[in-house]
């Protein structure tokens, strides 16, 4: 799907799940007493461990909220199970999967990238759930080269690959965030529902998938955020960007505070679509920071004590963002309650 036709899509406002998963973090060792009512767990930091149906561990050290992880609960009953290298558990509403491909064993970030998302698109074309709506991307070594031969360029490339042919008719939101353990694995896991959501861009923000040829052959196929109910927005990884370009190079305070003008905008532009959704923070929201250098830990953390209420818990992790000049991106839960 050429991206006109993404953004005349955009233009349509599909229907939206009456019901919305709930997020938390709660701290580990989390106790399953009614795995029913658990759709998905995200475990962060400490060695990696083989995917499960329900069950991602990101080995993405924990700066602030070690110990925590990150639980979907569902509506309804859970089923699970595995279709090749599929993990996935799933509602009557809503389907989380996991997938891990080993790059070398298929030629690359590129071609691993393209065999991921080409799993992902087949599985979710033959399920009860063909829209994805919010996708989370870790690959070792992100930066590693120059130029177009950059990996994070290169799983971009790979990505488009992977999709050609699904009937995708909006960009699911995403982040995409480098891990530092050495092994060229590459771990998507992901958010599909029944009902297709409501894909939004920030008015101070070029969309990605229109960026200029600068940032490589391919264009970041995301969107800034995802409206999957009217009481839950899912934002993408979000970073010192203005239009197109990065801001404020070299400082990390001035990155996070353009990361909270592109949060405020976009959660303002998000509740007039759907007034249900707060403005501003909700009780409910969640943040998670990905920072670049672990000496920028305080002044990261104390921005976020600073800019957002008491009541919003964040997650620190140590790892890379997508572009070598940014510092620091978060990824949020925005929710009404």
């Amino acid at each position: 799907m050429t991206t006109s036709e993404i953004a005349a899509a955009d233009r349509h406002t599909p229907l939206l799940s009456p019901v919305a998963p709930r997020a938390v973090y709660v701290q580990l060792p989390f106790i399953r007493e009614r795995p029913e009512k658990v759709l998905f767990a995200a475990t962060f930091g400490g060695l990696p461990a083989s995917a499960a149906p329900g069950l991602v561990h990101v080995p993405l050290e924990p700066l602030t909220g070690s110990g925590l992880a990150e639980l979907w609960y569902a509506n309804g009953d859970v089923i699970t199970g595995s279709t090749g290298a599929i993990h996935y558990s799933a509602d009557d509403h809503f389907l989380a999967g996991v997938i891990e491909i080993d790059e070398p064993a298929h030629g690359g970030i590129i071609a691993a990238t393209a065999f991921a998302y080409r799993a992902i698109a087949n599985f979710q074309a033959s399920s009860r759930f063909p829209h994805l709506l919010r996708m989370w991307n870790h690959l070792d070594a992100i930066n590693l080269g120059d130029g177009d031969a950059e990996r994070y360029r290169g799983f971009c490339s790979g990505r488009v690959a992977g999709l050609e042919g699904f009937p995708l008719t909006q960009f699911p939101a995403a982040t995409v965030i480098g891990r530092r353990d050495g092994q060229r694995l590459l771990q998507v896991y992901w958010l599909a529902g029944r009902m297709p959501g409501i894909a939004l861009e920030n008015p101070r923000q070029l969309p990605a998938y229109r960026y200029p040829r600068h940032y490589g052959q391919t264009s970041p196929t995301f969107s800034r955020a995802m409206l999957v109910a009217p009481d839950l927005l899912l934002i993408s990884g979000t970073a010192s960007i203005v239009g197109h370009a990065s801001r404020h190079p070299g400082s990390v305070a001035g990155q996070v505070d353009e990361i909270f003008n592109n949060l405020d905008s976009l959660m303002s532009h998000a509740h007039a679509r759907a007034p249900a959704l707060p403005a501003g923070w909700g009780r409910s929201s969640l943040i998670k920071a990905y920072v670049r250098n672990r000496a920028d830990l305080p002044e990261v953390e104390g921005r976020l004590r600073a800019l957002v209420p008491a009541t919003v818990p964040f997650l620190v992790l140590l790892g890379d963002v997508c572009r070598a000049d940014l510092l620091v991106e978060f990824d949020c839960l925005h929710a009404a309650g």
